[in-house]
This record gives structure tokens, C-alpha cells and sequence, in this order.
């Protein structure tokens, strides 16, 4: 029996997470309660044994529980991705400018959850200007990606990736967020990059000027069990 990949695991655990904290949110029935629970605690031993293997599956109620505190009433309950915004943002050079990221060590291009109150391009203004010291003016969008499928996220988030052109500020790396940043060619990219097989033709294609549509995921063929 192949390996099943860690990326997958972490799929099926968050998927079957969402269907039962939904239903916990819509249903009046005692029994139907119980079952989803169940299922809720299938997929913290999934998601358990993925992190720190079948052993820790002992300890998965710690998973329970924190998902248990999300679960709302109603629409409310309704478990649907987190949103995050992405910046490619260019120079007069045609670089980009990528972040390593503190958390993980990976370089990307600056990132950010989408805060209540701002728009998404105004958060792409926000969230570059924090993390890099540089000011940067969104021209368009150019992607959707799913961040759990890019490798950059362990929770479910779409996040939409906006073409920018910076227009000032001075390169200063948040001390927190970042260990390094800097501008980059497509020919020298800093290793280890995340995610660069699916971004990087669609982003650099958007500095040479090209004009292309919307770039998102493919469709798993079938949906649900399809790995790409």
C-alpha cells in the first residue's frame, strides 16, 4: 500500500472537521449531535496522526476541543476557508519581492489574512507595507489559490494573489514576520521557495506585461479524491 501524502491526511482531516462542525451548527437532533461529534473526533485522531504520527493519536482531544469552541449556531456555523490576500510585487527591475518567512523559513511573496473592515486590495497595501517597509499600489488580480493545496497553510484559506507595482518605501524586513527579504529574478529565486511550480509562470508573466486571465487550482479529477 503507497504512502499516503501528509498534505492529503491533512485534507481529509480538515474536510471531515467542516461537514461535522456544520452539521453541529444546523441540527436539533440529539442523535444526529452525538454522530457528528464521533466524526469530529475521527478527524483529530487523522489530523494528529499526521503531525506527530499514530502515537499521539492518544492525546487528539486536545484537536476536539479547539474546534468544538468554533462551531456557531446557523449560518453562523456554516464552517467555510479562511480569506488571505498574496502580493507579487514588482520593481523598475522586473524583480519580485519575496519574504522569508519566520514562521517557516520558506520564501514567498508577502501575505496576510484579510482583516474586517478593509477591503482585500487594501489589506495587499497593508500587509506589504508591514511586513517589507515597502509601499506598493495593487494593479490587478491574477490568481485564487487554495493555501492547504500550495503547501503554505495547515487550515483551509483561499487566498488571492493581486499583481502590484511598489511605488516607494525602503526595504525593512519586519523583525517578527520575516527573517529575510529582498528582490528577486525569476532566474534566482532563494531557496527553499514555497509553492514557486504554481506561481511563479503566472506572476512573472504579469511583470513581462502579458495580460492573462484569472489563474486558480485545477479540478481534481475526481474532485474529491484527486491529489493535484
Amino acid at each position: 500500500m503507497a504512502d499516503i501524502p501528509e498534505k492529503t491526511l491533512l485534507r481529509w482531516a480538515e474536510s471531515l472537521a467542516g461537514v461535522a462542525r456544520t452539521g453541529l451548527g444546523f441540527t436539533e437532533s440529539q442523535y444526529e449531535r452525538e454522530r457528528f461529534e464521533e466524526i469530529l473526533k475521527i478527524a483529530a485522531d487523522i489530523k494528529t496522526a499526521e503531525r506527530e504520527g499514530f502515537d499521539g493519536t492518544l492525546d487528539a482531544d486536545g484537536a476536539v476541543v479547539e474546534w468544538m469552541r468554533e462551531v456557531g449556531q446557523g449560518v453562523a456555523g456554516y464552517q467555510t476557508p479562511k480569506v488571505a490576500v498574496g502580493a507579487a510585487v514588482t520593481n523598475d527591475h522586473g524583480e519580485l519581492l519575496l519574504i522569508q518567512r519566520a514562521d517557516s523559513g520558506f520564501w514567498l511573496y508577502p501575505t496576510g489574512w484579510c482583516d474586517v473592515g478593509y477591503s482585500a486590495p487594501e489589506v495587499v497595501v497593508k500587509e506589504v507595507l508591514e511586513e517589507t517597509g515597502i509601499a506598493a499600489e495593487p494593479v490587478r488580480l491574477i490568481g485564487v489559490l487554495d493555501g492547504m493545496r500550495l503547501g503554505a497553510s495547515r487550515i483551509p484559506l483561499y487566498s488571492l494573489l493581486f499583481f502590484c507595482r511598489a511605488v516607494g518605501g525602503e526595504l525593512k524586513p519586519h523583525p517578527l514576520e520575516c527573517t529575510d527579504a529582498g528582490w528577486f529574478t525569476r532566474d534566482a529565486l532563494p531557496s527553499p521557495t514555497i509553492g514557486a511550480d504554481r506561481w511563479a509562470d503566472p506572476i512573472f508573466a504579469a511583470i513581462d506585461g502579458e495580460q492573462r486571465d484569472v489563474f486558480y487550482d485545477d479540478l481534481r479529477r475526481p474532485v474529491w479524491r484527486g491529489e493535484q
